[in-house]
């Protein structure tokens, strides 16, 4: 029997701290080469476009497909879990929130290697799906004291403030440009949807760690090209993925007749094979695109804690 597990179920079974440790962990499964990573693929019809991206991580024996489409500005996210043992179906379960609050913790783990230890402000790009849960794993990892946001929509931006300063605790309050976010942050997030950048490097103080996690397509750019040109360290969370759809690095690196060379997934620099931050005043990026082992293991997080307090509801799809 497998479990079906609604956007509720996983709400009430994830909480941030654990979002964070599991994505930890998946990224150790990634260095040690426990971890199996298949990119995202897709389908584009006329009206509608299809995903899927697909993960194992051996030394869970778990085995997993997040699959999802768009069709009339609408997202519809699934993950899939099986068991690498018996080939058993686990749990299928709904994963909007799933999907947001993994992206998030990838930013706090990076945060967390990258980010000078007393960043304290964050500048925030986006209120969008997944702004909230970045600003808040990035306020699980650092001491942030404020931070400022912008959003092009300005009733959307100051709603977003009033709801994030009652949930964090700390001041969030509205930003009247990009710019003015970017330039008050010892940590940059941005979670947009935009084909042009809207952080330019020459606002970014010394010492500042940027998270780029909106731009998962070639197309799509959110850093320009004086950001890359300063930073000490760029890493990514695959480089197959990043080379396939980071726009932000494809478009940047092209702007400036440079290539790959430098850049490093981020496992390597929690393992301490690759060098990580070694002065107050260097850039960091992180460039996220959001790759599949991460649903694994927060799927497997979920299924299991599922078990233990007897949430979802089961089904059989077919006899073993």
């Amino acid at each position: 029997m497998a479990l079906f597990l609604s956007e509720e179920d996983v709400r009430e079974l994830l909480p941030m701290p654990r979002a964070l440790e599991c994505v930890e962990a998946s990224f150790t499964e990634q260095h040690s080469g426990a971890a199996t990573n298949h990119a995202r693929q897709r389908i584009f019809l006329p009206g509608l476009s299809f995903h899927y991206m697909a993960g194992a991580m051996a030394n869970e024996k778990l085995l997993g497909m997040k699959v999802y489409t768009v069709a009339a500005g609408q997202a519809r996210f699934l993950v899939l879990l099986f068991d690498t043992q018996s080939g058993d179906l686990l749990a299928l379960l709904e994963a909007d929130h799933l999907g947001r609050i993994r992206t998030g913790a990838a930013s706090g783990v990076a945060t967390q290697y990258l980010a000078r230890a007393d960043a304290s402000h964050v500048g925030l790009v986006g209120t969008g799906r997944q702004a909230r849960t970045q600003l808040e794993a990035v306020a699980a990892v650092r001491p942030v004291r404020a931070a400022r946001v912008f959003s092009r929509d300005e009733t959307r931006r100051r709603e977003f403030c009033k709801e994030m300063t009652d949930r964090l605790g700390f001041p969030v309050e509205p930003a009247e440009s990009a710019e003015q976010a970017a330039r008050f942050g010892d940590i940059v997030i941005t979670a947009t949807t935009s084909r042009d950048p809207v952080v330019k490097g020459e606002w970014l103080r010394p010492g500042v760690h940027v998270n780029a996690t909106g731009a998962n397509s070639s197309t799509r750019r959110e850093i320009d090209e004086t950001t890359l040109r300063r930073a000490k360290i760029i890493a990514v969370d695959s480089l197959d993925q990043a080379r396939a759809e980071a726009g932000d690095l494809i478009q940047g690196f092209a702007d400036l007749n440079r290539g790959w060379d430098g850049v490093v997934e981020l496992h390597d620099i929690m393992q301490g094979t690759k060098p990580g931050r070694t002065s107050e005043e260097e850039i960091t990026i992180f460039k996220s695109c959001g790759i599949a082992i991460w649903d694994v293991a927060v799927a497997g997080y979920v299924y299991r804690k599922a078990l233990q307090k007897g949430k979802g509801n089961t089904f059989k799809i077919w006899q073993t």
